[in-house]
């Protein structure tokens, strides 16, 4: 059960996160954006005292994550 949560978290948060910083994807790349995303955000905002706890805190977590993972990817990619 704990899988099919966090793939419906990480496929908001990734939805999100595209919109967030104007990245439309398909549903695969939405949840894959979104489940790397919590992963960051965790690691990230962990190291300045943030947790997110339930299921809002896991989106704004995965969200924040997301957005910080589509932009080193265009910046990697050399997109804007």
């Amino acid at each position: 059960m704990g899988i099919i949560v966090g793939l419906i978290i990480g496929g908001i948060a990734g939805w999100i996160a595209g919109k967030i910083m104007n990245n439309e994807g398909g549903l695969l790349r939405n949840i894959i954006l979104g489940v790397i995303g919590g992963v960051v955000g965790n690691i990230v905002l962990g190291f300045i005292g943030i947790h997110g706890s339930g299921f809002i805190g896991s989106i704004i977590v995965a969200v924040v994550g997301s957005c910080i993972v589509i932009w080193l990817v265009n910046k990697i990619a050399g997109n804007r």
